[in-house]
């Protein structure tokens, strides 16, 4: 109803009378769609209830908008984290135009290069690897006569990187995919993945040791501790189990080393939630469903 404001105050009061005398609206039922507002008229009544429809592009103009980092790593160059080290360096450009920035987003649609090539988002590969010794864990290393990018080239045609590092003389578990959200989730400290070694020294353990493990040494970049820590067997106590979280590099065999021993063999066993059973050393698989499914959980 259009207000008249130039009605005398006889006049307006009548209309009010009648509005009192009238039922009340029935109240309106919002959906997903809609939504109820208060919106102010300039009417005698002062504010009016208005079912008002929710602004929403229709599908086939919204373009999903991602930081530029996300991208790139989506598109199985690197991590997240390493994508912004590269942006920064200058080496990815966006519709032809060099971004240095951190937090540029970008559409699906926008022509995102790194390094001169064209980047596409790739569907999402996860590869297990059982590592042998005396591979360096990298994707490009002209000095390494193997990499472990050599153990799974023929794996897929999507370009795949590891995930974290097993220095050359570490073997066992590690993890190789082109995600590169799932591949911060399990380097970030905050996330507390867990991991489990076995360790073989070049003398026998202390009882005394292994507690000042449990507790936490000073190294020189911070204290340390472990989860958990135990002989593998009792009756053995050159062997040893130890599960941390920790990220830092080379941490395990800088502890043992802090307390003289030196490590003979070092053996990732677990990581995750993924162990190499039935994995041969040196071999490879294809995660299953459930095990990309629980990953993304972590």
């Amino acid at each position: 109803m259009n207000t008249n404001y130039s009605r005398g105050r006889r006049e307006r009061q009548g209309s009010r009378k009648q509005e009192r005398g009238r039922k009340p609206a029935a109240t309106a039922k919002t959906s997903g769609k809609k939504i109820l507002q208060l919106k102010k008229r300039p009417s005698g009544s002062g504010y009016k209830d208005t079912v008002l429809p929710r602004n929403k592009p229709h599908k086939h103009e919204r373009q999903e908008e991602i930081r530029l980092n996300r991208f790139v790593a989506n598109a199985g160059v690197c991590s997240r984290r390493e994508a912004d080290k590269y942006i920064a360096a200058g080496l990815v450009t966006v519709n032809n135009t060099v971004v240095t920035e951190m937090g540029v987003k970008v559409k699906l649609t926008d022509d995102v290069r790194f390094d001169g090539k064209k980047l596409n988002v790739e569907k999402k590969v996860y590869i297990l690897l059982n590592k042998p010794k005396g591979v360096t864990t990298t994707t490009e290393d002209p000095k390494a006569e193997l990499t472990v990018m050599d153990l799974v080239k023929d794996a897929c045609e999507e370009r795949i990187y590891p995930v974290g590092r097993l220095d050359k003389n570490t073997t066992g578990i590690l993890l190789l995919t082109n995600d590169g959200d799932m591949s911060d989730r399990l380097t970030h400290p905050s996330h507390r993945v867990k991991k489990i070694y076995q360790v073989t020294l070049d003398k026998q353990v202390t009882k005394n040791h292994i507690l000042q493990i449990a507790d936490g040494i000073e190294l020189e970049d911070g204290p340390i501790a472990a989860d958990m820590i135990s002989y593998v067997d009792p009756a053995n106590k050159f062997d040893v189990g130890i599960e941390i979280h920790s990220g830092r590099n080379r941490i395990v065999r800088r502890i043992f080393e802090h307390l003289g021993y030196k490590i003979k063999k070092l053996d990732r066993v677990y990581f995750a939630g993924l162990t190499k059973k039935n994995l041969p050393r040196g071999r490879w698989r294809v995660l299953a469903p459930r095990e990309v499914q629980y990953l993304k959980m972590k």
